[in-house]
């Protein structure tokens, strides 16, 4: 069965750019010209994936992405900025987006992105493949995709769910960005290490008691990152 994309920008030019070099490759799309068409048509097209432009009439990108994301809807976004400020980046990756490009863009380069994230969902393991994970005060249930911290539920993105069971996994070991992003993203080409970098930081925001001092991912200069378990720490009467 072919995967569909919905292809959202208000450029007709790009859309059917897209579109032609998304269907030489075998993929179905829909295109759509506002963010508030994502709704009129989501329910009957059902994308694996939505190619989602930041500036658009009537609801933009980063709206789209909270309305999604409000609604558990769980389907993997890549934006696309006109933009070359990293400010845009990283507020896109903030509403729910997994992955962003810059316009002007290669078409292939779109293709790729899009064919490693739909890999990774399809090698994503069956409900009860995967034993829990505890680290600390962390628990991990990939099977269930559920994640408390102190016994409190945690609420990750699948991006930050697959990043912190990645981190788990190689817990101890330090990871470089670049590592990160074959791991994560499934790029094998170089990424923005940016990407890695913003859902670190947002990790840290929802497992760490302080952000700023982090007990769990440890930041390895000029290198990358590793997991570690915390410390214990001691009680004196």
């Amino acid at each position: 069965m072919k995967k569909k994309v919905l292809v959202v920008d208000d450029e007709p030019s790009i859309s059917m750019l897209i579109e032609f070099n998304l269907k030489l490759v075998g993929f179905e799309v829909q295109c759509v010209y506002d963010g508030e068409a994502v709704f009129d048509v989501i329910g009957q097209f059902r994308p694996d994936i939505i190619v989602l432009d930041l500036m658009l009439p009537k609801m933009d990108g980063l709206q789209v992405c909270r309305k999604l994301r409000s609604q558990n809807n769980l389907v993997p976004i890549i934006m696309l900025t006109a933009m070359q400020d990293l400010s845009d980046k990283i507020a896109g990756l903030d509403n729910g987006a997994d992955d962003y490009m810059t316009k002007p863009f290669s078409p292939q380069e779109l293709i790729s992105r899009i064919q490693a994230i739909i890999r990774r969902i399809q090698t994503l393991p069956a409900s009860g493949e995967e034993a829990p994970i505890t680290i600390g005060q962390l628990s991990i249930r990939p099977d269930q995709r559920e994640v408390t911290c102190a016994g409190k539920p945690v609420d990750l993105t699948p991006k930050e769910f697959e990043l912190l069971v990645f981190l788990c996994k190689h817990r101890g070991k330090v990871l470089s960005r670049q590592q990160l992003l074959h791991g994560v993203w499934d790029y094998h080409f170089l990424g923005d290490s940016r990407i890695v970098d913003v859902h670190i930081s947002h990790l840290r925001d929802k497992i760490e008691a302080n952000a700023r001092t982090p007990e769990y991912i440890m930041t390895i200069r000029n290198v990358g990152y590793k997991l570690t378990e915390p410390a214990i720490k001691e009680s004196f009467a």
